[in-house]
């Protein structure tokens, strides 16, 4: 019977902790599936590691939620690392999770590419944004639209690297730029491309009108020293700290692994704190 008890607590403890974490979804936003973007700062193949680095943590993240993550766009670096990539994550209130991971994310580290061994520092930035249902009406003009076609420089088979199967959108009005090269098909390279500049569309839009920020554009800060939202420190010591929360830990490897969960919580709680 005690055996029975501790486990009953331990569950409705688990329930309670879910709902709480639930009633944190209050933006109409937060259920839809997210679009997910990385982009390495300044700092060559350093800065292209630490991006594939979190790369890597966002696709565990999404795994151990047990969510469906799909690579859109993965632009290699010239030695190591990427140079870009957008993924979609697609799961309950995956965007609501995410949308907190914003800003700039930096490392210090002995660097594996440097033969005297030495510490650097190296930032990435990443941006979130919720994926629009096909319901929901974003007025495109398909005038205001360049679309370019190129052959994929990513892994996919022979058809991927011989035909010019890959996509860029730009659309003109804002400058934003969308690709994807993930399919063999050019046809739903373009269609996954469309979703990604929906939603990126949507999300400018949705800023715009709750005041949040005047752009946002505007909101993508520099991505260097002083703009960074958490820091990542494995050498001299190890810890992960959230510069706006001010959470820390000192188990570095499960949050590179994607155990992200306590600092997410921690910043939804955040977002809802009143102002002072």
């Amino acid at each position: 019977m005690e055996q029975d008890f501790d486990q009953g607590v331990t569950g409705f403890a688990k329930s309670l902790e879910e709902a709480e974490l639930q009633a944190l979804f209050t933006d109409p936003d937060d259920a839809r599936n997210a679009i997910l973007t990385i982009h390495p700062g300044a700092g060559g193949t350093e800065s292209n590691d630490w991006a594939s680095m979190l790369l890597r943590m966002y696709l565990r993240y999404a795994e151990r939620k047990g969510w469906k993550a799909e690579s859109l766009d993965v632009t290699p670096g010239e030695e190591a690392g990427i140079k870009s990539a957008t993924i979609r994550i697609e799961g309950d209130f995956a965007f609501g999770n995410l949308s907190r991971e914003n800003g700039v994310h930096r490392l210090v580290r002995i660097s594996p590419f440097d033969a005297a061994k030495r510490r650097h520092t190296s930032f990435a930035a990443v941006f979130v944004y919720p994926e629009v249902d096909d319901d929901v009406e974003v007025a495109i003009n398909p005038d205001d639209l360049k679309i370019d076609t190129y052959r994929s420089g990513g892994k996919g088979g022979q058809h991927v690297n011989t035909t010019d199967s890959a996509v860029r959108i730009t659309h003109m009005p804002t400058g934003i730029v969308v690709q994807c090269q993930n399919e063999r098909s050019q046809h739903k390279n373009k269609a996954a491309a469309m979703k990604v500049l929906k939603a990126r569309l949507y999300e400018l839009e949705q800023r715009k009108k709750k005041e949040k920020i005047d752009k946002l554009e505007d909101a993508k800060t520099e991505i260097a020293w002083g703009n960074q939202i958490r820091s990542y420190v494995l050498h001299p010591y190890r810890m992960i700290k959230d510069l706006r929360t001010r959470l820390e830990t000192g188990d570095t490897d499960r949050v590179l692994d994607g155990g992200l969960d306590d600092f997410i919580k921690a910043a939804l709680f955040l977002r809802h704190k009143p102002a002072v």
